[in-house]
C-alpha cells in the first residue's frame, strides 16, 4: 500500500479575515494526484457545508428598489453588502441578527447583534454609512447550508412583504487550485508525482479543517463501494407440465417415426416441445408422414408445435 504524507507549507489571513492554506500531498503513482485533485476540488467548492445571510429586514422599506432617509447606499448596495458577509453559524437553525446605528456613522458588521451560536468572521465590513441626525435599524437572517440557493420566487408571496430574500452562497471556500509535479523516481523505474493544493476559505472555516472534512465526505462516498458484494440470483426454472413429462413410449407412434426420435435423442414430450415441423422433417430417415404423426399424437394431449422456426 502506497504511503504518503500530507504538509501545510504555507498558511495566511488576509484583511478580510479570509485563509489562506497551501499543502503538498505525496508521493502518489502516476495518475492519482490528478484523481486525487479533481475529487477535492469538486467538494471543497461544492460539498462543504457554511454560513450565510438568506434575508435582510430595513425598517421602513418594503422593497429593493427603494433607499433609506439618511443612507447613503440604496436598499440594493446594502442587499449587497449583506450578502458578502462572512458568518459562522454553529445552529442548524435560523438565526437573526439586528443592528441599530444613530448617525452620523458607519454601520459594519460587528454592529450586528447576535445570538452566541453566531460569529460574524469580518468585522470591519461595510454595510451602510448614516447621516446625522438620521438611524438605520436592519434584521439580518443567518442560516447554513451547502452550495448555492437562489431566491425562490414562489415563496415571495407567502412571506412578509418588507423581507427581502438574498441568493445565499453557504460555500465556505472561494477557491481552490492545484498542480502536479513529477519527484524522483521510484524503484522499477515508475516516476512518483507530489500534489500541491492551495485553499482560500472565507475565514468561517481553517483550510486545515475544509480539508478534513472533504477527505470525510469522500469516505462517506466511496465506502459503500467497498462492502458491494453482487450476488448472482439463480433463475428458478418452471416446472415442466404433467404433459411435458409423458415419456415418448406413451405417444403410441409407429416403429419408424419412434425409431427416428430415438436417434435423434428425443426421449419425452418435453423434448419434441423444442421442434418445429421443419425440425422433424430434418430428422434423418423422418418424412412428413412420421412428421404429420407426431404432430397428430401431440395435439391428441393439447400440445401443438410450430410449423416453422420463426413462428411465434
Amino acid at each position: 500500500m502506497l504511503q504518503y504524507q500530507i504538509d501545510c507549507i504555507e498558511h495566511q489571513t488576509a484583511e478580510d479575515r479570509a485563509q489562506t492554506g497551501v499543502f503538498i500531498i505525496g508521493p502518489l503513482e502516476r495518475g492519482q494526484a490528478t484523481t486525487l485533485g479533481n475529487a477535492l476540488r469538486r467538494v471543497l467548492m461544492g460539498g462543504l457545508e457554511g454560513s450565510a445571510v438568506t434575508a435582510i429586514r430595513i425598517a421602513g422599506v418594503n422593497h429593493e428598489y427603494s433607499t433609506v432617509p439618511g443612507v447613503r447606499e440604496d436598499v440594493l448596495d446594502i442587499l449587497l453588502n449583506c450578502k458578502e458577509l462572512s458568518v459562522n453559524s454553529r445552529s442548524a437553525e435560523l438565526e437573526i441578527g439586528r443592528l441599530v446605528v444613530a448617525g452620523p456613522a458607519e454601520a459594519r458588521a460587528s454592529d450586528l447583534q447576535f445570538s452566541s451560536q453566531v460569529q460574524v468572521v469580518d468585522g470591519n465590513r461595510t454595510i451602510a454609512t448614516v447621516a446625522e441626525g438620521h438611524s438605520l435599524e436592519l434584521e439580518v437572517h443567518v442560516e447554513r447550508g451547502i452550495g448555492y440557493r437562489p431566491i425562490d420566487r414562489h415563496n415571495e408571496g407567502t412571506s412578509s412583504i418588507d423581507l427581502l430574500q438574498i441568493d445565499a452562497v453557504f460555500m465556505p471556500v472561494k477557491r481552490v487550485n492545484f498542480n502536479i509535479d513529477e519527484t524522483a523516481v521510484a524503484e522499477g523505474g515508475s516516476v512518483r508525482e507530489r500534489l500541491r493544493i492551495e485553499i482560500v476559505t472565507d475565514g468561517s472555516i481553517t483550510p486545515d479543517d475544509a480539508l478534513a472534512q472533504t477527505a470525510n465526505k469522500l469516505l462517506e462516498l466511496f465506502q459503500p463501494l467497498a462492502t458491494v458484494t453482487l450476488v448472482e440470483e439463480v433463475g428458478v426454472e418452471p416446472e415442466p407440465s404433467a404433459e411435458a413429462q409423458i415419456p415418448l413410449e406413451d405417444l403410441n407412434l409407429s416403429v419408424r417415426a419412434y425409431n427416428c426420435l430415438k436417434r435423434a435423442q428425443v426421449n419425452s414430450v418435453s423434448d419434441l416441445m423444442g421442434f418445429s415441423y421443419e425440425d422433424l422433417l430434418e430428422i434423418k430417415n423422418f418424412g412428413s408422414k412420421s412428421a404429420d404423426e407426431v404432430i397428430e399424437a401431440l395435439e391428441r394431449i393439447g400440445i401443438s408445435i410450430p410449423h416453422s422456426r420463426t413462428s411465434n
